[in-house]
């Protein structure tokens, strides 16, 4: 459940009869023809955008992209944040979750900014939701947590039922059934409370999913049958696919083939409507089920593997990993054990940064919010007795000040209160400064758990790959499904393995030692072109990629600065450079002396780097990364320790890049005199 949209017009659109409506678009699209204000083109293009959006998909994106222009020209932050959402909500049911993620984060900066608390409830709600459509399911859990407490804030109840809704559907796909059940039956009664019947159309289809993973089979029926009458009722076009989609899950699994693919069916007509690629490739997926029960083998992969390819394109990551581990069951159906177990460690692979790290990172996230929670409280306890105390303060000074009028002669005891009130003073400046240091400690304790939080979700996932890898390859050692002269490749496989897991170790090390401050920088005369020709014959040996590695560095390039750290962003730009380079390519290390500096550059002939990717490669708080054109894997954190390391030695690093063109990465270090 992602947006409730509340404008009058567009409601009386979806309430009257198709004809009416037709006649209501008709004199929206009339009204585009004629000289009117920006801000109120902008809102019929935003409601013309959600006319069309499940009737014509192509006309809804062109009204939603002439509102995103006319938007961003405009002063309005009202009227964007309405471009944002209608696109936003486009994008969603398209399956396109990270576009849609990008326009709900402006429209939270600009509702922010207006201190708008409605909307940020629902601006939360609707980033929550994105998340979880990418399965990074403490993220979402946070953000629907943090739209329900504004909610309860501002009494809208409404959003408090919605954010419900949602953390339900989060604890129901972390497999914690009872708790889900809990949250999605109390967001029903709510909805059945408040009149809200399309929310309780939505909390059905989530209960009758959570019968259905319980193996509840019947029940699940009965439940889902109920949603899709409401679904119907009401004509809710958003969740429609969704719960036939859920019905033919069930019969899947009721052995019942030909109701179940009729079901699939009449969702991918629905999802086909609005090009929702998301909803098309989980009922490929579906019918792939489906297909191999049947023994359709060479079908059920074909379905299988487009599934596989658009959830993919999407970062769909939870698809994926079902994509696999259907994969996986289909060929040791067909009894190749060896491509089983490749799919199989694929599958591993993903679930384990899906899920590892994230519970890891959401146990980490509940305690640093818990002790922040502590420490808002403290700091309100303090501020109340500070208060309490002024106002102790106020009222001696005001006797002190009747007694010098009324008595002139009790001198004594005037100077007894004046210097009570100063004792008192300096315990408030004592108070006070008390606040200050907690508030400061408190800041180097979330510090702290943000690193550790790092710390442990990397290591969660990327220590165990190898030892996940190792664990297969002994386990098909055992059933003799490998031969002798096969094991030279995977002993290799298992090698560049442990490679990765070693450098991720040394990484982690330097940059845990960096936000400590526990690494001393030796500055001493450096001969970069020797760096880079060991690094050459370094990184030469490892990669298989068949690219060329070129030293083009002055051989008296002579700089000034630590020969450690140097040396680690040299090899870690090199290392970055082949990973995104295909295979045949180049990568050129060059330097450019100058008068005080010199500027090394490494530059590759590969992918490139998207423009709105650019802002954010160095951002230590949420480091980026992608995987490479051979599928290697990265944690984020190569880029952010090159940037420590260049600023710490003096020097400056900075990136130019163009898609499916190359990259070029440049940083400075000063020059030995």
């Amino acid at each position: 459940m992602k947006r409730i949209f509340s404008t009058l017009l567009f409601l009386v659109v979806l309430n009257h009869t198709s004809v009416h409506a037709q006649h209501v678009v008709d004199s929206l699209e009339n009204v585009l023809k004629q000289d009117i204000a920006d801000t109120t083109r902008i809102h019929v293009l935003k409601l013309l955008t959600e006319s069309y959006q499940f009737v014509d998909f192509s006309k809804s994106q062109k009204y939603s992209q002439d509102a995103l222009a006319l938007a961003d020209k405009a002063d309005y932050p009202e009227y964007k944040v309405m471009a944002y959402l209608a696109t936003s909500q486009l994008l969603t049911s398209t399956g396109d979750f990270s576009s849609a993620l990008q326009y709900d984060n402006r429209a939270l900066e600009l509702d922010v900014a207006e201190k708008d608390s409605v909307n940020i409830s629902r601006d939360y709600n609707n980033i929550g939701h994105d998340y979880f459509d990418l399965g990074e399911y403490d993220d979402a859990y946070f953000y629907f947590t943090q739209s329900y407490r504004v909610a309860s804030v501002i009494k809208d109840t409404l959003r408090m039922l919605i954010a419900l809704h949602n953390v339900g559907r989060v604890f129901k796909e972390l497999g914690q059934y009872d708790q889900a059940l809990n949250h999605l039956y109390l967001s029903k009664k709510m909805s059945e409370q408040y009149g809200d019947k399309e929310g309780i159309a939505y909390a059905l289809h989530e209960i009758g999913d959570v019968m259905l993973r319980k193996g509840q089979y019947d029940s699940a029926l009965t439940i889902l049958t109920e949603a899709l009458q409401q679904v119907n009722t009401m004509d809710i076009d958003e969740i429609h696919p969704q719960v036939l989609s859920s019905i033919a899950s069930v019969y899947v699994s009721k052995n019942d083939f030909v109701r179940s693919l009729a079901y699939y069916d009449s969702a991918y007509t629905l999802h086909a409507k609005t090009n929702n690629r998301f909803g098309m490739a989980e009922v490929e997926l579906g019918r792939g089920s489906v297909l191999m029960r049947q023994q359709k083998y060479d079908e059920a992969l074909l379905k299988i593997e487009q599934s596989l390819t658009i959830s993919r394109e999407l970062n769909a990551r939870v698809l994926e990993i079902k994509g696999f581990s259907q994969l996986s069951s289909l060929w040791e159906r067909k009894g190749d054990y060896k491509k089983s177990l490749e799919y199989f460690k694929q599958y591993k692979q993903l679930e384990d940064t899906l899920f590892s790290q994230e519970m890891q990172g959401k146990l980490l996230r509940d305690q640093i919010r818990f002790e922040t929670e502590s420490r808002d409280t403290q700091i309100a306890a303090l501020s109340k007795l500070q208060t309490s105390q002024r106002s102790e303060l106020r009222k001696q000074e005001f006797v002190r000040n009747i007694l010098v009028v009324v008595m002139a002669l009790s001198g004594i005891l005037l100077i007894t209160v004046y210097r009570s009130g100063q004792r008192r003073r300096k315990i408030n400046m004592l108070l006070l400064q008390h606040q200050d240091d907690m508030e400061k400690r408190s800041e180097e304790l979330e510090r702290l758990n943000q690193v550790k939080d790092k710390f442990f979700s990397i290591i969660s996932h990327d220590l165990r790959s190898p030892i996940n890898a190792l664990a297969g390859l002994l386990d098909i050692l055992d059933k003799g499904a490998i031969k002798p002269e096969e094991m030279h490749k995977h002993t290799q496989e298992l090698k560049v393995r442990f490679n990765h897991t070693r450098t991720l170790l040394n990484n982690l090390l330097d940059w845990t030692l960096l936000q400590m401050d526990k690494l001393n920088l030796q500055a001493a005369k450096i001969n970069l072109f020797k760096i880079v020709e060991e690094n050459i014959q370094l990184l030469g040996s490892v990669q298989d990629k068949q690219i060329t590695l070129i030293n083009e560095v002055p051989k008296d390039a002579i700089g000034f600065a630590d020969s450690n750290t140097i040396n680690l962003v040299i090899r870690n730009l090199m290392t970055n450079a082949i990973k995104f380079t295909n295979d045949g390519g180049r990568v050129l290390i060059a330097a450019k002396l100058q008068e005080k500096d010199i500027v090394v550059s490494v530059s590759d002939n590969g992918v490139g780097i998207k423009p709105e990717v650019l802002n954010i490669l160095f951002d230590k708080t949420a480091p980026y990364t992608t995987r490479g054109t051979a599928n290697e894997k990265g944690t984020g954190l190569g880029l952010i320790l090159c940037k420590e390391f260049v600023e710490k030695n003096g020097g400056r690093i900075w990136v130019e890049s163009q898609e499916d063109k190359g990259s070029t990465f440049y940083f400075t270090i000063p020059k030995a005199s």
